[in-house]
């Protein structure tokens, strides 16, 4: 794995929602339109993530996500921590949490089971990203790893081996930044508001979907 004595503390700056299947080519054409290099080919990525979990000694559990890219297989892995969302602030745009997101080998994840983790569960991410200045745009269609797949090294991807969890798509507009860049809340409700009525996009209570 890597490290960096010199990271700066994070925050991520989120508006989260969703699209059913039958218009999401709408959404894409709009985003097209909005973002950046709108002449150049969208960008797909498909990823495959790990999430783990360890108690600290207050009992509460810290977790850790792992993202493998399936499609540069050049790239490193990542491994990411968000902190608890910050929602009492009802003023604020957007949800906002810390975040740590850091290149490492591809050996992280036997690193973090020797260190105590517990892999909680695994799943496939596909689809689409936008970049319009420090602001990225996500349009992901989540799917299960078949039990077959759970744990292996050398995943393999088909249309035919893997279920879909909704018939729609996930879709997350964020800015990642130091801590204190309240402002760029403003700016991202700016963005989600041109997507409207497509798709609208929340700050999503946790505390909703427990």
């Amino acid at each position: 794995m890597t490290s960096n004595p010199k990271l700066i503390p994070q925050q991520e700056y989120i508006l989260q929602g969703s699209i059913n299947d039958s218009a999401v080519e709408m959404l894409l054409h709009r985003l097209q339109g909005l973002c950046d290099n709108a002449d150049d080919p969208t960008e797909t990525f498909l990823d495959r993530e790990y999430i783990y979990s360890i108690k600290n000694p207050s009992g509460q559990a810290v977790m850790l996500r792992v993202r493998q890219d399936l499609e540069r297989k050049d790239y490193p892995w990542h491994l990411r921590y968000l902190g608890q969302p910050e929602i009492g602030d009802k003023t604020r745009a957007t949800l906002v949490r810390s975040c740590i997101d850091v290149a490492c080998s591809n050996n992280v994840c036997k690193f973090l089971t020797e260190m105590g983790f517990k892999k909680d569960y695994e799943f496939y991410s596909k689809g689409y990203m936008f970049k319009k200045g420090r602001l990225k745009v996500i349009v992901a269609k989540i799917f299960h790893v078949p039990t077959s797949e759970v744990g292996q090294q050398q995943p393999v991807f088909a249309d035919s081996n893997v279920q879909t969890v909704t018939q729609s798509y996930l879709v997350e507009v964020s800015i990642v930044a130091p801590s204190g860049s309240d402002p760029l809340a403003d700016e991202i409700k700016q963005f989600a508001d041109q997507l409207k009525p497509l798709v609208n996009l929340e700050k999503i209570d946790p505390r909703r979907l427990a």
